[in-house]
């Protein structure tokens, strides 16, 4: 019996003999990590270690999906919460974050792939002693991602060493342990720790799908133009409460970069704090060198208030200090999108030929585009102008090549407006056909009563009465469609057709009295005079106003 337990003895002498050096200290670095939905029910737990002194650390991604909270557990029985995500890869299972520990005990990670035949440690999570080490031996090593390296090792491990790590001799880790199935007795896999520790985020990363399947918080990219990006992305894409948080983080982290402050202006402008909005605005042109981008933002909020919120009063801003700041911007910086802003506040100021002259200044510079010529062509409409005005809605065209692609279609629109403005419907009509063929879907009712009217005064009547069609077939409840075909088939002597259109425009509204009328004139032009005048009656009846002199007329 003696030598039984002599034996038993010596056998654990000989494997804790055999474990590394590092062991111990390597063991402080290891935690269990628990993640919780939101109504505090646990929804997984798994390991995973620290690999900076300021909290960052390693584990697998799987238990953070639909978790809203997650903590950690190191090897002393302390507890710390998880921050924020630093990375994350779903393919590999592995995911970068921070906690809120101050003062970790790091795991180094090797600086180079391991090769085949390595000799590797697998370091499990024990609570308060010295876990016993499970050696293996890596027999093979894919590269993934280029540089990095997906391994196979032979080993035999204890349950719940999820994601524990891999180390080599000199105690560096080299893989993070993976899920494997239970046919693969014997054998593990494992990937890369550089891997995992390169994982960062970008400005696209606000919209990744791995990323939004966890509702823990995630960190700003480290670098800050894709942090910007990331500002960018998440406006109008987050509610106000998580874009107001993301900006305040935004600012915390890079407090030196102007952009925060400027999100948060227009924060507190959607929130019609205007005296933070100047506070910002100053601590922006505190820190930048880019000032004239500070002094166009704050004319363009400026304006924006006048425009849109112009019932609330603040003393401090008006249209004149708009195109202050917009001249200031401009001298720093001589931006055609600043004399742009200028030209807009003029035209808002109704000082049409001012904005007109700005216009023309910046495109005979050489910015010549469709955006500008379009302007200039508002100023010279409501200046009267309206051979300028054609001519600059051409040179808005020109800029186009032929065939039109779609992004020539509201200016065509403009055109023919214009056109039809200036009596000039059959080149109308051919701006408008121009245009349907750009849009070819989803054209309603409106677009083709408007190209009737042209095409009525263009004497297109066949034309016309197919437009009218088209709108009535698109929306059958309009009565001003059929009054319009009845009267256009009246003229065209289609009096048949004009009777049968009056009594469906009444079916539509019997209250209505342009049924009325142009059923009782239909009916006397076709020599029904007695039905035509009851009909006309009954218009006049309606409150019509040229039922009377209809009835004078044909009532005889």
């Amino acid at each position: 019996m003696r030598r039984i337990i002599f034996s038993i003895c010596l056998l654990l002498c000989l494997n804790i003999a055999a474990q590394p050096a590092w062991v111990k200290k390597a063991a402080k670095s290891i935690f269990t990590i628990k993640t919780f939905a939101d109504d505090g029910s646990m929804i997984a737990s798994s390991n995973g270690f620290f690999i900076n002194e300021s909290g960052d650390a390693i584990s697998g991604f799987t238990p953070f999906k639909g978790a809203s909270k997650a903590i950690v557990i190191d090897a002393q029985g302390k507890e710390y919460e998880v921050e924020y995500i630093l990375g994350a890869n779903e393919t590999y299972d592995v995911v970068k974050f921070k906690t809120n520990n101050k003062k970790s005990i790091p795991l180094s990670i090797c600086a180079t792939e391991a090769d085949d035949s390595t000799t590797v440690w697998l370091l499990p999570y024990s609570a308060k002693k010295t876990p016993l080490c499970h050696k293996g031996v890596i027999n093979k090593a894919e590269v993934i991602s280029t540089e990095y390296k997906y391994y196979t090792i032979s080993a035999n491990v204890t349950d719940n060493v999820i994601c524990c790590p891999f180390l080599n001799e000199n105690g560096e880790v080299i893989g993070i342990m993976q899920e494997s199935s239970k046919s693969d007795e014997g054998i593990c896999y494992a990937v890369s720790a550089r891997f995992a520790n390169d994982l960062k985020l970008s400005g696209l990363s606000i919209n990744d799908p791995v990323l939004k399947s966890t509702n823990i918080k995630k960190s700003l990219p480290e670098d800050v133009d894709q942090a910007i990006l990331t500002l960018y992305i998440a406006n109008g894409s987050l509610d106000s409460v998580a874009y107001r948080n993301l900006v305040e983080d935004f600012i915390e982290k890079f407090p030196n970069s102007a952009d925060g402050y400027i999100y948060r202006a227009q924060i507190e402008w959607d929130e019609n704090n205007f005296g933070n909005v100047d506070k910002d605005i100053e601590k922006a042109f505190e820190i930048t060198d880019k000032k004239d981008d500070v002094h166009f933002t704050y004319a363009r909020l400026i304006f924006s208030k006048e425009i849109y919120k112009n019932n609330i009063e603040y003393s401090n801003w008006n249209i004149e200090k708009a195109i202050s700041e917009t001249d200031m911007a401009y001298s720093i910086n001589p931006l055609p999108t600043y004399k742009q802003l200028k030209a807009q506040i003029l035209f808002y100021k109704k000082d049409y030929q001012g904005a007109y002259d700005i216009y023309k200044q910046i495109t005979d510079n050489g910015n010549k585009t469709p955006e500008l010529f379009f302007e200039q062509a508002k100023c010279k409409e409501l200046l009267n102008d309206t051979l300028t005005t054609i001519a600059l809605l051409d040179s808005a065209l020109n800029t186009f090549n032929k065939p039109y692609l779609k992004e020539a279609a509201p200016y065509l629109f403009a055109r023919a407006q214009t056109l039809f403005s200036a009596g000039q419907y059959r080149k109308a009509v051919f701006d408008y056909n121009e245009y349907e063929k750009l849009i070819a879907t989803g054209l309603n009712d409106r677009f083709y009563y408007i190209r009737f009217q042209a095409e009525v005064n263009g004497n297109l009547f066949q034309q016309a009465l197919n437009d009218i069609n088209k709108a009535i077939e698109i929306n059958p409840n309009n009565t001003i469609y059929y009054a319009e075909k009845a009267s256009l088939e009246v003229r065209v002597n289609l009096y048949d057709d004009a009777i049968n259109t009056a009594k469906e425009c009444i079916k539509v509204d019997p209250n209505n009295s342009d049924g009325y009328l142009f059923l009782g004139l239909a009916l006397c032009l076709k020599g029904e005079k007695v039905e035509g005048t009851k009909n006309l009656e009954k218009a006049k009846e309606l409150g019509d106003n040229q039922a009377q002199g209809l009835i004078e007329k044909y009532g005889k």
